[in-house]
């Protein structure tokens, strides 16, 4: 008798860094979940000081992940730079707790999402290069709901310490600082850079403008698919504010993000299983669909009920689509150029990133927190009808 051929699993390296990810999570939420507040009650910036703060902090993320996603590709490196990229992270969370002004918490907040860009697309492209394709969606799902584990436990720490410490602020950020060191020593003991990554041929002396020729269609359509949608989703601080605007305690509002992320969490696996079954298409118009209820949701709450449920049908919305997407731009852009793919696909939802959240800060300022979600649903509708009018293009994702 033969043995039949082994099924493919998620390899070792893929839940190490889904656990580093998990770590850091849990100090960089527990953070985000108490700073917006901190900064309008007791910094005294307005909402729309906080959305431009918040849109420049997360594209900053975004775009330094295009130059750290080429620099992988040059050198067929990526556990460097994903070092590097959660150190500034840990370093950054020493910050927050001792910061006299405003300024010292933006720089604080900037070195931190630089961090995040640095390590995005040479870890992304780590999971690429070392997951099977046929495990590949479950790889990145994985990766994603254990991301999203320590998004729910950031918040719970958060609450846990506001009321432990009496309210106190910076006590809370000092909890931060254990998880962000944590995480940076599995990375240097527990993850290995794989020997096929630097053996598909010598490091590209410089980049090259006619490497993008070898994208194929299907990738910019990914690209466009994904910028479209961060143009309609702005940043999760806003929906900590809209629990505040509701009635929700400065100690209690991080409840809203806890509930975002058990839903994203949640949904995060079985859509990466989804992915390897096909199902792309169906899932991002169930992505499209779930953002417009979330907006809608959140443009009518009354009470605090109705605000949770809307952030947990955001959170039910990242879950379908984040790591779909992240499958998609892996399984379309060639092996050499994954880091550059992720890099691209990261600097165009930075941009959307940064118009999206500093629009909703103004749009709150100038008109409510209602009318700001119902434009948010607007934009996922204007999405939606674009896809609707590409829908070859998009029955062609279950091939990618």
């Amino acid at each position: 008798m033969t043995a039949g051929p082994r099924r493919a699993v998620i390899p070792r390296g893929v839940w190490v860094l889904g656990f580093v990810s998990l770590c850091m999570d849990l100090s960089s939420e527990l953070v985000h979940a108490l700073l917006p507040l901190y900064m309008v009650a007791v910094m005294g910036a307005s909402v729309l000081v906080v959305g431009t703060i918040e849109g420049i902090a997360e594209s900053t993320a975004l775009i330094v992940k295009l130059f750290s996603g080429v620099a992988s590709d040059w050198t067929r490196r990526r556990k460097p730079l994903v070092l590097l990229g959660y150190g500034l992270g840990a370093l950054s969370k020493f910050v927050f707790p001792l910061a006299p002004t405003l300024g010292w918490i933006v720089a604080a907040r900037f070195t931190d999402r630089v961090g995040k860009g640095v390590r995005g697309a040479p870890r992304d492209a780590l999971i690429a290069d070392i997951s099977p394709p046929e495990v590949r969606g479950r790889s990145f799902g994985l990766r994603q709901a254990l991301d999203t584990v320590g998004g729910i436990g950031g918040p719970v720490l958060a609450l846990g310490a506001m009321a432990y410490f009496a309210g106190n602020f910076q006590a809370a950020f000092w909890v931060a600082v254990v998880p962000a060191l944590l995480c940076v020593v599995l990375i240097v003991v527990g993850v290995d850079e794989p020997n096929h990554a630097a053996a598909d041929g010598p490091a590209k002396p410089r980049f090259r403008l006619r490497d993008s020729a070898k994208m194929p269609a299907a990738f910019w359509f990914i690209i466009a698919i994904a910028t479209v949608l961060t143009l309609a989703r702005f940043s999760e601080a806003f929906l900590v504010l809209r629990a505040q605007n509701l009635g929700f305690s400065i100690a209690s509002a991080p409840l809203v993000m806890v509930v975002m992320s058990v839903a994203y969490a949640i949904a995060a696996y079985p859509a990466g299983v989804a992915t390897d079954r096909g199902c792309g298409p169906r899932l991002l118009v169930a992505g499209v669909i779930t953002l417009i209820a979330a907006d809608l949701v959140l443009a009518r709450a009354t009470g605090p009920g109705s605000v949770l449920g809307g952030a947990a049908l955001w959170g039910l919305h990242m879950g379908l689509t984040q790591g779909l997407l992240a499958a998609l731009v892996a399984g379309a852009a060639p092996a050499d150029l994954r880091g550059t793919a992720f890099g691209v696909f990261n600097l165009a939802c930075g941009i959307a990133l940064l118009i999206a959240s500093v629009l909703a800060g103004w749009l709150w300022d100038a008109y409510g927190p209602a009318f700001t979600f119902y434009v948010g649903a607007a934009f996922t509708a204007l999405a939606g009808i674009g896809l609707a009018l590409r829908r070859q293009d998009v029955a062609a994702l279950r091939r990618t």
